[in-house]
């Protein structure tokens, strides 16, 4: 991700994506480690491989609450999440609209829906992302790429946990 200086006119494009991973837990495991502060930062916060350095993890996990990580990108540059919870259903549908912003300038904004669903032998969980990029300092591509390493860490959090 390069940031360098704002473009003559201001540009958005869009995007969609949806991932999917399983996991060998019910649902209310894989839900849970989204939902609890104690597990979330061990691989999103404090223990997520993004930044270079976290400066700041808060998560206040409610339909209207704010999840907000802030720290530093390898390069140097300061990153913010900010995430807005705008629909929960327990062990069912997590809606979570945020923008990120690479030293102080608002780099996109999206809608993320996670889905948890019952399979054979454990829950199939859907990541759906609508994302609107903006002035060329983001990508669907880019997204797709960071979505993905954030649901790998989830395996191997998860991995710790016995089946």
């Amino acid at each position: 991700m390069t940031i360098e200086t704002a473009p003559a006119e201001a540009t958005a494009t869009h995007g969609t994506f949806t991932l999917e991973r399983t996991y060998p837990f019910d649902r209310a495991t894989v839900f849970g480690a989204w939902a609890t502060r104690n597990a979330k930062t061990q691989w999103f916060g404090e223990g997520d491989d993004f930044l270079a350095q976290t400066e700041r993890y808060e998560l206040d996990f409610r339909v209207g609450g704010r999840e907000l990580l802030e720290g530093r990108l390898p390069s140097g540059r300061h990153f913010v999440y900010d995430s807005t919870y705008r629909d929960i259903v327990d062990d069912r549908r997590i809606i979570a609209a945020y923008d990120c912003l690479v030293d102080d300038r608002r780099i996109s904004v999206s809608i993320m829906t996670i889905e948890f669903l019952d399979m054979a032998g454990g829950t199939k969980l859907l990541l759906t992302e609508q994302g609107a990029f903006l002035d060329g300092f983001d990508s669907n591509e880019d997204r797709i790429e960071g979505a993905s390493d954030m649901l790998d860490q989830l395996t191997r959090f998860l991995g710790t946990k016995p089946a």
